[in-house]
C-alpha cells in the first residue's frame, strides 16, 4: 500500500487539479522527485500510475502475503476479491483517462479510485483500534 498503491494514487489525485501537460520538466528531470516534471512526466506519468495500481491488484492476490500489522492478507475472503477487482479496474479507468488526456475524464477516474480504496478501507483498515486492526 504505502510502496505503490498510495503515491501512485496521489498522481491520478494531482492531475485532478493540475493539468499534467502543462506542468514543465524539473530541471533533472532524472532526479525529481515529483513524477509528473520526471522524466516520464506529464500525462506520461499519469498512465504509468495508473497501470501500477491495477497491475499492484495482483499483488494483493497473492497468498501468503501478510498485511503491515503481520495478519495474513484475507485472500480467501470473497469481499477481497471484488475489492481488489474494483481497484483492477479503476486503475484501468484511469489509464484510459489518461490516454485521453482530458481532466474531465480524469475527475471521474480520481472518484473511481477513490471508491475503490474506501470499499476496501471501510472494512480493512479504517478500524478504531488502529494499526492492530487492519488486514483482519
Amino acid at each position: 500500500m504505502r510502496g505503490i498503491l498510495y503515491p501512485n494514487s496521489n498522481v491520478i489525485f494531482a492531475a485532478q487539479s493540475t493539468n499534467p501537460a502543462e506542468v514543465k520538466p524539473a530541471d533533472d528531470p532524472t532526479t525529481s522527485p515529483n513524477p509528473l516534471s520526471s522524466t516520464y512526466g506529464g500525462w506520461v506519468a499519469v498512465e504509468n500510475s495508473a497501470l501500477a495500481l491495477a497491475e499492484a491488484a495482483n499483488l494483493l492476490m497473492i497468498p501468503g502475503r501478510q498485511c503491515s500489522n503481520g495478519r495474513a492478507v484475507p485472500v480467501q475472503n470473497a469481499d477481497w476479491g471484488n475489492f481488489v477487482q474494483g481497484l483492477r479496474d479503476a486503475g484501468m479507468t484511469a489509464y484510459k483517462a489518461a490516454q485521453s488526456k482530458n481532466q474531465d475524464q480524469i475527475l471521474e477516474a480520481a472518484d473511481a479510485l477513490t471508491t475503490a480504496c474506501s470499499n476496501c478501507h471501510d472494512k480493512y483498515r479504517e478500524k478504531p483500534g488502529g494499526e492492530a486492526d487492519r488486514c483482519m
